[in-house]
């Protein structure tokens, strides 16, 4: 994660992964919002599945491993710990997961978002961040269903510009470059230009922490994220930001594939349906405190509408 240099105020910014200790082994939701940022669930009892581990490609059989492109930015799903270089969140606890049940190493590699999909195929095996199912993605990958989550903007807490959600006009927002909600904002945007007011001043960044730490220190009005994104960092900001207008177009999110690797994909796709039927990954969710009904329980293949 790229670290926060500003003093003060900024110090104690949850997604600078400045928390305490992971929680129990194969505990789930014992910790409070303020306890730890790391709540990391114990998935060393996932085992290998035979017949799923059978269906992949012989290339990542030989190779070990799965290679699992993140963008380790965006608590709870995907980010840094402590030590600033051990990727945690729900989603790698997910791809750990996977990868026993494959009889596979997982290793998270970090990248800046908009260049994951890119190396979807090569330089990663598959891609899990938080990415949301589109059109425009399932054109040109295999996405397999395993969460739903919704949009949130989150502000200084008690709002003191008295930021409205449903009136975004002319409003500096912060957002993380390449994700669904810098798509969103570009279009609002347009919207308040074909009706004749001002633009968003839509402030991009590479990273999520960057998104926040200009909400933070001024510079942005509100930042556009996941709703889990939100919420996490409302909680873990030492009471410095807020959640405002609840969660907003709940979708669905995907595991990402090379669109032509059939073997790659069925094995996944068993690989996540076999952790929804044992309880591991609501167990995972349940641990980093993402309430149970995010958790769908059929992963489907590029799933439409």
């Amino acid at each position: 994660m790229r670290r926060i240099f500003a003093v003060g105020l900024l110090a104690t910014l949850a997604l600078t992964a400045c928390g305490g200790a992971a929680t129990d082994p194969g505990s789930a939701g014992t910790a409070g919002p303020g306890d730890s940022t790391d709540r990391s669930y114990d998935v060393s009892g996932v085992k290998k599945v035979d017949d799923i581990a059978a269906l992949l490609p012989q290339a990542v059989k030989d190779k070990g491993t799965l290679t699992v492109g993140a963008s380790t930015d965006y608590a709870p799903a995907e980010f840094r710990a402590d030590d600033l270089k051990t990727a945690i969140g729900y989603d790698v606890d997910l791809s750990k997961a996977l990868g026993n049940v494959l009889g596979l190493k997982a290793e998270v590699v970090d990248g800046e978002f908009a260049s994951l999909l890119p190396g979807i195929g090569t330089k990663y095996d598959i891609g899990i961040s938080s990415f949301t199912i589109t059109p425009e993605r399932t054109a040109s990958y295999n996405m397999v269903s395993y969460i739903t989550v919704g949009s949130s903007y989150a502000v200084k807490t008690g709002n003191p510009e008295g930021f409205n959600p449903d009136d975004v006009c002319g409003k500096s927002i912060a957002v993380q470059t390449g994700t669904y909600q810098d798509e969103e904002l570009a279009g609002f945007s347009k919207t308040c230009t074909d009706e004749g007011k001002e633009k968003i001043d839509i402030l991009q960044y590479g990273r999520q922490s960057d998104a926040t730490t200009n909400v933070v220190g001024g510079k942005a009005i509100a930042f556009y994220a996941d709703s889990t994104v939100a919420s996490y960092a409302a909680a873990l900001t030492s009471g410095q930001m807020e959640v405002v207008g609840g969660i907003r177009d709940a979708a669905p999110q995907g595991i990402v594939v090379k669109q032509d690797d059939a073997a790659m994909t069925e094995a996944v796709q068993k690989a996540m349906q076999h952790l929804m039927d044992d309880g591991t990954w609501g167990k995972i969710l349940d641990a980093w405190g993402i309430e149970g009904d995010a958790a769908l329980k059929t992963a489907e293949l590029n799933p439409q509408g």
